[in-house]
This record gives C-alpha cells, sequence and structure tokens, in this order.
C-alpha cells in the first residue's frame, strides 16, 4: 500500500483555500493533519473542512517544526515570509511546496535551493499555470523541437483593471513589489520553461506607478485605496539570455490597454512560433505556405460533453506528492525557480536605478 503522507499547511488564507486544500483533499494518500495562520479563526476553519479529527491548529509554526509525524509542508503566506519558514521547516527534516514566487529577494530564493540541497529535502515552488492543458501540450511541442531554437519570446501577465485590494498585496514590505512579482512571475516562469533556457546576462527594466494613486478608480473588485498603493501598477523587463535569446516581460494590475491576458506567452522558433492568446495557436511555415494551427484542448468530441480533464492545481498537487513517493525531481526544481526570483529583482533594480543589471 500506497505511503500516508502527513501535510501541514502554514497559511490558511486566499491561496490555500483556493489551490491547495482543495487539490489535496482529492488525494487518496494525503492527510492535513496541522493548520497554522496568525488568525486562529482561519486555521480552525481549515482543520473544520479539510483535516483530520485530531489535526493541530495553531498561529506560531514554530510549534510544528520538531513534529517528526510530518511529512511534507505547503508553505501560503506572504512573500517576505517564505524564506524563513520554508528552510526552518527543510532544516526540521520536511519535503516542502512553497507558493510563489519563490521568496521576496534573491539573496533568500538563492538561500532555500542550498538549504534544500543541504538538508537533501525536497522543494518545489508554486507555479501552477505550468500544470493546465494548453501548457502542458505546449511543452511537448517544445521539447519535440517543433519550433526549432526558440531565439525570441513574450511573457504575458496584462491586466486592464484588476488591482487586488485585500490582503497584503498592495504592502511593498511584505510582498516586494506588485504586479511584476505576484503575476509577472508565472508568466516568466512559463515562458522560460518552454524554453528551457535559465541562463540570463542581462537585465533592462522599467516601473511605473502611473494609475495607483487615483480615487475612486475602476477596479474589477471596487476601487483601491491610493494611501495604500504602495507597489507599481505596471512593469515591465527585455531579458537577454547567455545564448542571445531575448524574452519581453509584461506586467500591469492596471494599465490602459484593451487586449488583456495573463500566465501567457509567445514563443518564436526557427522552425516554428506560437501563442496562447486566443487557445493555443501554433504556427510555421509549410510547403511555401504559412500555416496557424488551432489546437483544441476538450477531449470530448461532441457536443453535449466536453470530456474529462484533470485540473491544473489537482495535476500538480498529484505530481509533487509522486514526485516525493517516487523519489524523483519536481516539475518545478528549485534553481528553475530561482532564476524568475533573480531575474524580477534585476528589473525591480533597473527600474531604480535606470541602468541594465549584468549577470555574471
Amino acid at each position: 500500500m500506497s505511503k500516508m503522507y502527513r501535510i501541514a499547511i502554514i497559511g490558511c488564507g486566499g491561496i490555500a483555500n483556493g489551490k491547495h486544500m482543495p487539490s489535496l483533499a482529492k488525494l487518496k494518500n494525503v492527510e492535513m493533519v496541522a493548520f497554522c495562520d496568525i488568525e486562529e479563526e482561519r486555521a480552525q476553519e481549515a482543520k473544520e473542512k479539510y483535516g483530520t479529527a485530531d489535526a493541530v491548529v495553531t498561529t506560531d509554526y514554530n510549534e510544528l517544526l520538531a513534529d517528526k509525524t510530518i511529512d511534507i509542508v505547503h508553505v501560503c503566506t506572504p512573500n517576505d515570509s517564505h524564506a524563513e519558514i520554508t528552510i526552518d521547516f527543510l532544516e526540521n527534516g520536511k519535503h516542502v511546496m512553497c507558493e510563489k514566487p519563490m521568496a521576496k529577494t534573491a539573496v533568500d530564493a538563492r538561500r532555500m535551493v542550498e538549504a534544500a540541497e543541504r538538508t537533501g529535502m525536497k522543494l518545489t515552488v508554486g507555479y501552477n499555470n505550468r500544470f493546465r492543458s494548453d501548457s502542458q501540450y505546449l511543452k511537448k511541442v517544445c521539447e519535440a523541437g517543433d519550433l526549432g531554437d526558440i531565439y525570441f519570446s513574450k511573457a504575458h501577465a496584462i491586466r486592464r483593471r484588476a488591482v487586488p485590494t485585500w490582503g497584503v498585496f498592495l504592502d511593498e514590505e511584505k510582498q516586494g513589489g506588485g504586479p511584476l512579482i505576484d503575476i509577472g512571475t508565472h508568466a516568466l516562469d512559463l515562458t522560460m520553461w518552454m524554453m528551457d533556457n535559465y541562463e540570463p546576462k542581462v537585465v533592462l527594466g522599467s516601473s511605473f506607478h502611473k494609475l495607483g494613486s487615483r480615487k475612486d478608480a475602476a477596479n474589477a473588485w471596487g476601487p483601491w485605496d491610493p494611501e495604500k498603493f504602495k507597489v507599481e501598477d505596471s512593469a515591465f523587463g527585455m531579458i537577454v539570455m547567455k545564448n542571445g535569446a531575448t524574452i519581453m516581460l509584461e506586467s500591469s494590475w492596471a494599465l490602459n490597454v484593451t487586449q488583456v491576458g495573463e500566465a501567457m506567452c509567445t514563443l518564436s522558433g526557427t522552425e516554428g512560433g506560437a501563442d496562447m492568446w486566443n487557445g493555443l495557436t501554433i504556427n510555421g511555415e509549410k510547403h511555401s505556405r504559412l500555416y496557424e494551427q488551432k489546437i483544441e484542448m476538450n477531449s470530448g468530441g461532441v457536443a453535449f460533453y466536453d470530456g474529462e480533464t484533470e485540473s491544473a492545481p489537482d495535476l500538480e498537487m498529484r505530481l509533487w506528492i509522486d514526485a516525493i513517493e517516487n523519489d524523483k525531481e519536481p516539475v518545478v526544481t528549485p534553481k528553475q525557480a530561482c532564476v524568475v526570483s533573480e531575474i524580477l529583482e534585476a528589473v525591480y533594480e533597473s527600474a531604480r536605478t535606470g541602468k541594465a543589471v549584468y549577470f555574471e
């Protein structure tokens, strides 16, 4: 029989309730045995909905460090605490899934990589957009070489007016930034994963706080408070890799555009290209003619049934537990996630200094 893995949830807010706990609950070989949140009521509610009858509820994760019955920890806290909590649990013999971005700073991300390597425990980061059906298909296209050498790409994370007004999203001290570190991180991770290129050479970035100071602004979640809007409302970067490949990264919570979309990429290779703007489209040249191929992601094939597909969060959690059970490398490796954090930090630094940031 498969081992029953005992999991602790650190941070029982939106991302834990929206992704981690519902998907973990579907797995037969895991049980959630501890819940920690700075608001005890939230941790208690999580236990009642997802936990075992004797699950621990606490407001201090340190109380769980020495618990040898806990196998896996999911860190779902604000960005500034990712590194500290993750490293503490790795050093106490727990495998860790940390929510994205890996850390608030590149230094902390590198510390997390070192801790995982030193302890031999598994560490992954919650870049769940890799697990979407269109992403999984496009990855196969890239791995098969159908696009050839991918030398130019765009990482898209553009919202017109969708500024998150709850939690600590607008708090630069807690989060480390705004849309770039929040949703730009997903787009960049997805793009580099498709390219299988993690060697940046130079980064040039810009960031703007042009709309965040406006009162009574149109917004998906209601007007934001300008006094609390301490982060950028949009940020952009050009990343040149060591082999010359170039990535254009665009992110915004508020920007005057009509074409919006996030966690998407556009890829251009020597043999073909791909984009995710209106579903997944592959393009290229065949028999002296250009073509576009729309990929049908529904598996049903009949008008009244779309087929059965595993959701991205469900697949993410299943493959994470499988990596632990079968001692395999997780889909999102610590080193990959660390490079994403290093590039994001370089975009912010370049925007702040007006100079390009070079990687050694």
